[in-house]
């Protein structure tokens, strides 16, 4: 989503709202402001597929919550369906995809 631009003649307004949409868009365009957030996902000793429901390609993801202690890492490309993690031990974690 992009500001929008009210057309007019008048040059000042025309200017202001070049200049903030110069300064908005890339804050509304930025990824991680449009992210889910993935609670109570159980990941096992080994390899978990989690559909990220973003329904887009993901640009990338961020463990924000853990029940334990556990090495986790993404073991499969980037897609526009799911997220696969590996994780050395079986805990619950929260996470944020964007």
């Amino acid at each position: 989503m992009l500001l929008p631009k009210v057309f007019t003649e008048d040059q000042a307004l025309s200017l202001i709202q070049s200049k903030w949409a110069a300064i908005i868009n890339p804050v509304l365009t930025n990824a991680a402001n449009n992210s889910n957030l993935l609670t109570g996902i159980a990941l096992i000793n080994g390899v978990t597929v989690v559909n990220h429901l973003l329904g887009r390609m993901m640009q990338g993801w961020s463990i924000v919550d853990i029940n334990g202690a556990a090495t986790i890492y993404r073991s499969q490309p980037l897609n526009n369906l799911t997220l696969t993690l590996t994780s050395n031990a079986a805990v619950t974690v929260a996470i944020e995809v964007f």
